[in-house]
């Protein structure tokens, strides 16, 4: 058993199908089968089970990744060691979509820039996904609504958010959720964080939410709320980089629904070069951001 295989095998069981990981490996199916099949000759039993057309993981399978996703670690840390503690090898970040559009591309032009030899891959999806996948080991960070609150996790806060409702412009001021009471919501589907933030709103004001559309953009929900389809929240931040903003109203959020902070977490104990240099240049940026408005960090 050696680190190749190991790496086909975690692509394997995270994609759930040898043509989708042949596709993320830059490999033919052929091969990778091959692979797989020899690794579980090797081991003496069956890592997946084959079902229809998707592959699930057996239990021997489930024990086996926890002890790949660990290995995967280690050898990126032994490659930091060899080489003076310089970041190397593999780094998966998970992120939502909204701070993946914000927040996030000065920072990956920073890192790539100044750690070439990081293999640098970024996932975004609704926040509970992304802590899904961390808790999973298939990440090794993840920035999500936080702070952190789940035991086994660490952190350190990215960027202070703040929340608005949208509207069309013609709609009357809101003050509350009894204001929208009835109309559409568009949103992401369940595990985004600012979903739960929305629906805590709802519920803080006694008012049942009207009926909920999923969608996955921001870009889209914008559309929905300029069509006079319904209304949808977002961070200022994010309503302010979309064309068409200029065509909805957007009404701040009561207290405490008004804010939201974005962390960045991590497995405890798992801090290893690559993630120290993220850290790093993620505080460095952070004491810039602040020293432009001339507040001392």
């Amino acid at each position: 058993m050696d680190f190749s295989q190991l790496r086909i095998f975690q692509a394997v069981a995270e994609e759930g199908s040898v043509t989708r990981a042949a596709e993320r490996l830059h490999r033919v199916p052929s091969n990778l089968s091959t692979r797989l099949r020899q690794l579980e000759e090797q081991l003496g039993v069956e890592l997946f089970l084959r079902e229809r057309q998707r592959l699930q993981l057996s239990p021997a399978g489930r024990v086996l990744l926890d002890y790949a996703h660990r290995l995967s670690v280690l050898r990126d840390e032994a490659m930091a060691a060899v080489q003076g503690g310089q970041p190397a090898g593999d780094f998966i970040i998970g992120t939502m979509y909204s701070t993946a559009a914000i927040q996030l591309p000065a920072l990956l032009a920073r890192y790539h820039q100044a750690y070439p030899a990081v293999n640098l891959q970024v996932q975004a999806a609704p926040s509970g996904e992304v802590l899904q996948g961390l808790l999973e080991r298939r990440l090794d960070a993840a920035l999500v609504d936080g702070p952190p609150g789940l035991a086994g996790l660490d952190g350190v806060p990215l960027c202070e958010e703040r929340l608005v409702l949208i509207t069309s412009p013609e709609h009357p001021p809101v003050h509350s959720a009894r204001d929208v009471a009835g109309r559409s919501v568009f949103t992401f589907r369940q595990g985004c964080a600012y979903r739960m933030r929305l629906e805590a709103w709802y519920a803080h004001d006694h008012t049942p939410m009207g009926r909920v559309m999923e969608i996955e953009s921001y870009q889209g929900m914008l559309a929905c709320v300029i069509a006079g389809a319904g209304v949808a929240m977002m961070s200022q931040s994010m309503l302010d980089s979309l064309p068409g903003r200029e065509r909805v109203s957007a009404h701040p959020l009561q207290a405490p629904f008004d804010h939201a902070e974005t962390w960045l977490m991590w497995r405890q104990g798992m801090c290893g070069a690559n993630l120290q240099a993220w850290i790093d240049l993620q505080q460095g940026e952070t004491v810039n951001r602040l020293s432009e408005y001339g507040v001392s960090a």
